[in-house]
C-alpha cells in the first residue's frame, strides 16, 4: 500500500493577530450555569408577566384598547425580551463579549427606531436583543488539528467511519493524554457528534463524560449521529450525559470482510455479470495516492469530477464524507481509477485507510457521464482484491441508510410514507440506487443510529439535515482552479 499517511499536509494558520481578536469577540463574560442565575432568570420573568397583565387589567378597566396602549406594547416588548434571556440561562448558555455588544447595538438601534417614529421596528429591535445576548457559542473548524487527528485514525480498527474524522469542517476534543479524540460541529446550540470517538477505546468512557461537561460549560446539547451498535453504551447513562439520549436507527455499514471475499455463487451472479461487462468493455484499473498524484492525473481525474452527473462545484456531508476531492489535503487517501481501452479515464473511487492499513473506506465513487454499465462494481471489487494481497481486514463500501425500507417487498401505510419521502431526497442522494448497488456484495453490517431526545425531534431534523444537505463550495485542485 503506498505510504501517503506519512505525508504531513500543509495547513495554514491564521495571524496571530486574528487569532488574537477572534479569542477576544468570544471571551466568556457571563457565566450563568449557576443556581443562583437561574432563580434571576426565573424571577425577572415573574415581574415582567406580573407587571404586563397589570398593564392589560388596567387598561381594561379604563376601557382602553390595549393594543393601542404604548405602555402594554413597550411591557410585551420586555417581556419578550427577558424570557428569551431567561431560556438562554435555563440553556446554561454563556454570555461572550460578541453576544453582549450584538445585544447592546440591537437596543440602542431599537431607541433609535423608536424616536424616528418606527414603532414596531424598534420593538422588534429591543425584544431581539434578548435573542443576541443569549444565542448559542460556536465551536469553529480545526484544520490545523489534521495531523494529531491523523494520528488517531491510524490507531483506530473495525471503525469504517473513523476517516471522516479529518474532515476540514469539525472541530475537536480530545482526552487529556491526547491518545483519543471525538469529531462534532455545533450548530444552533447542539453539539452533533459525528460517528464514534477516535484512538485508544480505553479512554473512550471517560473521554465522553468530560465532552458532555465541556458542551455543559458552553451550553450546548448533545447529539450523536452516525453512532455504531458497539458504542451505544457509551452515551446511553443519563448520570453522564444529563439527559436520556434515545437511539433511532438511520442504517447499517457495508463492511466487506477481505480475506475472505470472493464472488463465488449464485447470489453473485449480478456482481460478477456488472464486472465482466466492464472486461469485455476493455476497462483496466490502477491505484494511486491522491497525495501523490502527478499533475497529468489531477487534470484527468479533475475532467471527470467536473463531468460527472452532479455535485461537481459543490460538496455536502458532514458524519461519513470527506471534502477536498484530488486536493491532497489528507493522508491515507488512495484513488483508484478505471480507464477504457483507449486510456481516458472513465471513472473513480475515492478511499481512506484506518487502523494502520486494516481499514479501508469508500469516501466517494465519481464517474463520467455515460461510463459504461459497471464501473462502481468493478473498481470496488478490483479494490478488495488490491487490498487483499496486502493485508487489509475489512472494507467499508458505504452506509446503505434505511435497507428494510427498500427491501421492503409489502409495506404498510407508514413505510409506503418513509419510502416516498426518501425518494423526494433522490435529486441530492438517490438512497434507492445505491441500496441496490450494495446488496450486490451482500454485506450489511452494524447498525448505525443517531441518538437524540425524542423531545426535540424536530429542531434536530433542521440541525442535521442541514449538516449533511446544504451545498458548500468545492474547492478544486490548483490545476483546474487555473483551468477554469
Amino acid at each position: 500500500m503506498p505510504d501517503s499517511g506519512r505525508i504531513v499536509p500543509r495547513v495554514t494558520e491564521p495571524p496571530v493577530q486574528v487569532a488574537q481578536r477572534l479569542r477576544a469577540r468570544e471571551r466568556v463574560v457571563v457565566h450563568v450555569d449557576t443556581l443562583a442565575a437561574r432563580w434571576v432568570g426565573a424571577l425577572a420573568l415573574l415581574i415582567a408577566t406580573s407587571w404586563l397583565t397589570v398593564l392589560m387589567i388596567r387598561a381594561h378597566h379604563h376601557h382602553t384598547h390595549w393594543h393601542a396602549d404604548s405602555r402594554v406594547a413597550w411591557s410585551l416588548t420586555i417581556l419578550a425580551a427577558v424570557a428569551l434571556i431567561a431560556r438562554g440561562i435555563f440553556l446554561g448558555r454563556p454570555v461572550t463579549a460578541a453576544h453582549a455588544i450584538a445585544a447592546a447595538i440591537a437596543v440602542l438601534a431599537g431607541f433609535a427606531a423608536h424616536l424616528l417614529a418606527f414603532d414596531v421596528t424598534g420593538d422588534v429591535l429591543v425584544a431581539m436583543s434578548g435573542l443576541l445576548l443569549m444565542w448559542p457559542m460556536t465551536a469553529r473548524p480545526e484544520p490545523a488539528q489534521l495531523a494529531r487527528v491523523w494520528a488517531l485514525v491510524e490507531a483506530t480498527r473495525g471503525d469504517p467511519v473513523a476517516p471522516f474524522a479529518m474532515q476540514t469542517l469539525k472541530s475537536y476534543f480530545f482526552s487529556a493524554d491526547g491518545t483519543a479524540a471525538i469529531a462534532y460541529r455545533t450548530r444552533l446550540g447542539y453539539a452533533v457528534v459525528s460517528g464514534d470517538p477516535i484512538g485508544d477505546e480505553l479512554r473512550f468512557e471517560e473521554l465522553v463524560g468530560d465532552f458532555v461537561g465541556m458542551c455543559h460549560t458552553h451550553g450546548w446539547r448533545v447529539v450523536v449521529l452516525g453512532c455504531s451498535e458497539r458504542r451505544l453504551g457509551l452515551w446511553r447513562d443519563p448520570a453522564v450525559i444529563g439527559r436520556t439520549l434515545r437511539p433511532v436507527p438511520i442504517g447499517r455499514d457495508v463492511v466487506i470482510d477481505v480475506p475472505s471475499f470472493d464472488m463465488v455463487g449464485r447470489k453473485f451472479r449480478n456482481l460478477r455479470q456488472a464486472v465482466q461487462r466492464t472486461h469485455n468493455f476493455g476497462i483496466s484499473t490502477e491505484i494511486v495516492a491522491e497525495q501523490g498524484l502527478d499533475d497529468r492525473r489531477q487534470a484527468e481525474l479533475t475532467d471527470v469530477l467536473l463531468s460527472s452527473a452532479k455535485g461537481a462545484r459543490t460538496e455536502r456531508g458532514f458524519s461519513m464524507i470527506l471534502d477536498g476531492a484530488l486536493t491532497g489535503r489528507y493522508p491515507g487517501v488512495l484513488l483508484i481509477i478505471a480507464r477504457d481501452k483507449a486510456g481516458r479515464v472513465q471513472g473513480f473511487h475515492r478511499y481512506a485507510v484506518a487502523g494502520g492499513g486494516t481499514d479501508v473506506t469508500l469516501d466517494i465513487p465519481w464517474r463520467r457521464r455515460g461510463a459504461p454499465n459497471g464501473i462502481d462494481e468493478r473498481l470496488s471489487v478490483d479494490m478488495i482484491q488490491a487490498m487483499k494481497q496486502l493485508g487489509t481486514q475489512r472494507l467499508s463500501l458505504a452506509f446503505a441508510a434505511f435497507p428494510e425500507i427498500f427491501n421492503d417487498k409489502q409495506r404498510g401505510a407508514l413505510s409506503t410514507f418513509f419510502y416516498t419521502a426518501i425518494h423526494l431526497g433522490d435529486s441530492l442522494i438517490a438512497l434507492e440506487s445505491l441500496y441496490r448497488y450494495l446488496r450486490k456484495f451482500h454485506a450489511l453490517g452494524d447498525r448505525r443510529y443517531v441518538l437524540l431526545p425524542l423531545s426535540q425531534v424536530l429542531p434536530l431534523l433542521v440541525v442535521l439535515l442541514s449538516l449533511e444537505f446544504v451545498p458548500r463550495r468545492r474547492q478544486l485542485p490548483p490545476t483546474a482552479s487555473a483551468s477554469t
